[in-house]
């Protein structure tokens, strides 16, 4: 495990991953089971079958955490489909052993959700907006939460139950704090000027037409319903405006500024109530010849304002006990109190500061006002309206024009994009993802796309370009370049495994380099962390095996613009535990464990797997049956 742990933390990502293993696991699966027809399944897990739109869903949810990471489409699918069967597995093996999540439990996480809130509290509208846009019941829905929140329950009493011991956190910082030192040279590509012949182009362009492809394209057709466009349909009249400014006063003035200051006798084991009371009349007679922050600091039992001449600072409604904010409130500027009663003792209070509050006529701010009633009041409609327009796309699958007619809505038009690349409307990744889903591509309107809780899409595809091959003529030239780097690198890498092989014979690097022209370069001390050496070289240097005795690790590496480094590690210093690591050691130790207790699941849940009959039935090769 901690080779795994030193595998993956390499430089300044390994805090990084540490932290990652704290995240939540996110619930998974929540759209999965959805009715499906009479279809062909593409897997089964038991008795349970999956079909293209459950994949389809898994795989929606699955690649919005990896884009932008280089992973292939049909790769990502596997990935999907593997975890969807994963957590079914889980589920159908929880069940089994009789754990359950009660409704109770379920209703209050599905009201905590973000997604359901509006200024804070969870709005019934909006949740049921959302179950009628994916076309779910409420009690199908609660019952999704029940089995996320209890797969989670159970993945989490094995990874929370894990533990770090005193050596494995040792452990881990010796390897991640380990210091390695290298020598190496730097074999670079040779500048190649004879062109490949009329062949050679041929067969490579042959050989590797997936690279000269133009990528598939669409074009797509689209309604928008936005929180805006619905609040200027709202009705304004001034006498509305009028008593949603009064309802909001708050919102269009400043508050009022007040500071204060105090000074208390306090009421204890050693003073009692009376004589407290005492010693505040007292002081505020001494207040008619001696300065209030001077007496603060003097008399007061409050010793760590008396420090500041009593200064309590602004004011904040609540945050004081009712008699004291009351006194406080009632005071002019640079008047003090009598005596007030708390729960501490009598306090004298002073306000050294007053800004009244001040609040924008209504006239001066009649807009801004007509703005904030017309969305406070379209909300409502907005999420209505959602509903209409899940429900009006659903019904009518092959056009955009009854739901822009039911919603008064204008069908938009975008050119075309790709599935990375699109301006406008396809500048969305969300839009460009649902364009090319199988569902869209098929001829059928989209769900509803959230592109944000003020807006939502529905679109259809306009027209469709697959990817297509450009032909040779358009592409000789590309084809050549391309063909002349690939020689000289293949001559760099020829010629660093032949350094690479010499220097594992017992020749010296010294003598090679000479021979060669290279320049050698030394690091000492080089860390996991040091961004002044080339990724791919530190990461090979990590990787390779420590020196035995006085024979050095030959290693090469190659660097991304195609120069290949030979590298010789001649010493590796064991790591040593910092100030600074110290200081984190509870994050540290926390995280050591979770990775091991992941481990643990990942281990069960592959056990669990290999006893239920599981078969995929689109891939035949990846099935897996018991």
């Amino acid at each position: 495990m901690l080779t795994t742990i030193r595998e993956k933390a390499q430089g300044a990502f390994a805090w990084a991953i540490l932290l990652m293993i704290c995240i939540p696991f996110a619930l998974w699966g929540i759209q999965n089971y959805l009715d499906t027809g009479k279809e062909a399944p593409v897997a089964s897990v038991g008795d349970k079958d999956f079909y293209q739109r459950d994949v389809n869903q898994a795989y929606e949810q699955y690649s919005q955490n990896l884009r932008g990471l280089g992973i292939d489409e049909a790769t990502l699918k596997a990935q999907a489909l593997d975890k969807l069967i994963k957590d079914e597995v889980l589920l159908q093996y929880v069940h089994a052993q009789g754990l359950v999540t009660s409704d109770a439990v379920a209703r209050d996480y599905i009201r905590s959700l973000d997604y359901f809130q509006v200024d804070g509290k969870f709005d019934e509208k909006r949740y049921k907006s959302l179950l009628s846009s994916q076309r779910i019941s409420s009690p199908e829905f609660v019952n999704r939460i029940k089995n996320a929140l209890t797969m989670e329950q159970f993945q989490r009493s094995i990874t929370d139950s894990s533990f770090a011991t005193q050596y494995d956190l040792e452990s881990f910082f010796k390897i991640q704090n380990q210091k390695r030192d290298v020598e190496y040279v730097t074999v670079a590509m040779p500048k190649l000027t004879e062109q490949p012949s009329e062949q050679e182009i041929t067969a490579y362009y042959q050989q590797h037409q997936d690279q000269y492809k133009t990528p598939e394209q669409v074009s797509i057709a689209y309604v928008e319903l936005t929180l805006d466009e619905v609040a200027k349909k709202v009705e304004v009249t001034d006498d509305k405006l009028k008593a949603y400014y009064e309802e909001q006063k708050d919102q269009y003035g400043t508050p009022e500024r007040r500071k204060i200051s105090h000074i208390l006798f306090a009421v204890n084991d050693k003073t009692d109530d009376k004589t407290a009371l005492e010693k505040a009349r007292k002081a505020k007679k001494e207040l008619e010849t001696k300065d209030f922050a001077k007496l603060a600091e003097e008399v007061s039992d409050d010793k760590l304002t008396a420090k500041k001449g009593g200064d309590l600072g602004l004011l904040t409604p609540g945050v004081m006990e009712k008699p004291f904010e009351e006194a406080a409130m009632a005071l002019k500027a640079g008047e003090v109190s009598e005596p007030v009663k708390t729960s501490f003792g009598y306090h004298l209070i002073k306000v050294t500061e007053l800004v009244p509050g001040e609040t924008k006529p209504f006239e001066a701010i009649k807009g801004e006002v007509a703005k904030a009633y017309q969305k406070s009041k379209a909300e409502n409609l907005f999420y209505e309206a959602g509903e209409k327009l899940a429900e009006k796309s659903y019904e009518n699958p092959d056009n955009l024009d009854s739901v822009a007619k039911e919603l008064n809505l204008a069908v938009k038009q975008s050119p075309l994009f790709t599935k990375d690349k699109g301006e406008g409307i396809a500048g969305e990744a969300k839009v460009r993802e649902a364009a090319f889903s199988e569902e869209v591509l098929q001829g059928n309107n989209s769900t509803p796309i959230e592109i944000s809780p003020e807006r939502l899409v529905v679109l259809r595809v306009l027209e469709h370009k697959p990817a297509s091959v450009r032909d040779l003529a358009s592409v000789k030239q590309e084809v050549a370049d391309t063909l002349l780097s690939e020689k000289a690198r293949q001559q760099a890498v020829d010629k660093a495994q032949k350094i690479k092989a010499r220097l594992q014979a017992g020749e010296s690097l010294p003598a090679v380099a000479a021979e060669n022209k290279l320049e050698i370069r030394k690091l000492t001390g080089l860390s996991r962390n040091d961004t002044s050496v080339p990724e791919p070289l530190s990461d090979a240097v990590f990787k390779a095996a420590k020196p035995v005795g006085d024979k050095p690790t030959v290693l090469v590496a190659a660097l991304p613009a195609g120069e290949q480094v030979v590298a010789s590690l001649f010493k590796v210093t064991p790591g040593v535990m910092t100030e600074e690591d110290k200081k984190r050691m509870d994050l540290a130790r926390k995280n050591i464990a979770r990775a091991f207790g992941q481990t643990e699941f990942d281990a069960l849940l592959g056990t669990l797997e290999e006893d239920t009959d599981i078969t995929v039935h689109s891939q035949p090769g990846a099935a897996k049956s018991e």
